[in-house]
């Protein structure tokens, strides 16, 4: 990967795991960003010339307790989470806007999931325009822990101003008053949660969730009815690891999944957390088979804030994204946007990597490279979690 650009984003280069490509009706390529906390909801970048990216919009949180975590775009819609820092708060749910002239994104229905045991929503999926997947919570579900406060609900927004409910699933045990045991919890120092974090539906299995589910592992669901959808695996490795299943990303022609833990502790506290290649063949009995190389213990342990796996590029299928099932690419925080070829699964190999300085400010001291994204271009976007702002790479190969 060669660099090509730099942007610290006015000042407020914190971004969180929202990255999304527009193509514009004018031809011009925008990169919506949602930043990672307080006091700016997402900005909009002008990245047509990658070597000269470009501000064009960038806006205000209601308040410096909600974050705006993740979004997407599909044509000219955009959804936006908002996640609060304690439950009871709003805005708890999530936005859609009319992005048709970029510079003036335009508020069409909020869909509230605030609730006395809620902080709404911390990722979404929306890439067939009908429907938002997402981790939430909602007024009606109290958890059992705090910890396990969001799941995985449907939203159907086929019509813009009347966002809809149409399904959810939670892992069993985890709801106060229901009759299924609570699961049994992680080490007190690594317990992040049986909750949802990435709800992936792909329209090359309409039918299927891929569900990060934290500390609950990688889970398939049936969603050929969305009204009740049905667990068709889990694939639990926590413990022995320490938790944290973040991505499930399915690579459907060779019957594989990628799956990312994150890392959430500085310093190395919760090291290993691991990109996994998992058999799929059988959905119901999934098998792992590998683990991209990690990057160099020694090197990065120390250097500052977190280090290990994060962020996968999700191969979106929308318009102005690239795609791959050979090539993986991901964020590793402190040690920063790496590749992989996984052509052989069981021994995949790096082949490249891109670790900027540590940027000016930053409270860990090291750079946070927190989330990816590739257009069509083969060109890589990748973000900072703390003031870095926008790095913009091509792929030489």
């Amino acid at each position: 990967m060669r660099s090509l650009a730099h942007h610290e984003l006015q000042g407020f280069g914190g971004i969180g795991e929202g990255m999304a490509m527009q193509l514009a009706r004018d031809g011009r390529r925008i990169l919506w960003l949602a930043h990672e906390s307080a006091p700016k909801n997402f900005t909009g970048v002008d990245v047509t010339d990658p070597r000269e990216p470009r501000v064009v919009v960038q806006t205000e949180l209601p308040h410096a307790k909600v974050r705006s975590n993740s979004l997407d775009v599909v044509g000219d819609v955009m959804a936006v989470a908002y996640q609060t820092q304690t439950v009871g708060m709003t805005p708890a749910g999530f936005d859609l806007f009319d992005i048709s002239v970029p510079e003036q994104p335009r508020l069409i229905t909020h869909f509230d999931a605030s609730g006395p045991h809620s902080r709404g929503v911390h990722a979404l999926w929306f890439v067939d325009g009908d429907f938002v997947h997402m981790a939430s919570g909602a007024a009606d579900f109290q958890p059992r822990h705090p910890n396990d406060d969001q799941f995985y609900r449907i939203v159907d927004v086929r019509d813009r101003s009347r966002p809809l409910e149409v399904g959810r699933w939670w892992l069993p045990g985890t709801r106060e008053g229901e009759s299924a045991p609570p699961p049994q919890r992680l080490d007190p120092k690594f317990d992040a949660g049986f909750r949802a974090h990435n709800t992936n539906v792909f329209p090359q299995r309409p039918d299927r969730a891929y569900v990060g589910y934290i500390d609950g592992g990688a889970v398939i669901l049936d969603i050929a009815d969305k009204a009740h959808p049905k667990l068709v695996s889990r694939w639990q490795y926590s413990p022995p690891f320490n938790g944290f299943t973040h991505t499930v990303l399915p690579l459907f022609e060779r019957n594989l999944l990628i799956v990312s833990d994150e890392c959430v502790k500085d310093d190395g506290i919760d090291w290993p957390k691991l990109v996994w290649v998992v058999d799929a063949r059988v959905e119901s009995n999934l098998v792992p088979i590998s683990t991209l190389p990690a990057p160099p213990h020694d090197a990065f342990i120390h250097r500052g804030g977190r280090f290990g796996a994060h962020n996968l590029h999700e191969n979106l299928p929308v318009p102005g994204s690239w795609s791959s099932d050979q090539i993986v690419i991901g964020t590793f925080f402190n040690a920063g946007v790496r590749a992989y070829d996984i052509s052989n699964p069981y021994q995949p190999q790096e082949v490249a990597y891109f670790v900027p300085s540590a940027p000016v400010l930053s409270r860990a001291g090291a750079i946070q490279l927190n989330d990816v994204y590739v257009d069509d271009r083969r060109i890589v976007y990748t973000v900072d979690r703390f003031v870095g702002g926008l790095y913009i790479l091509e792929m030489t190969l």
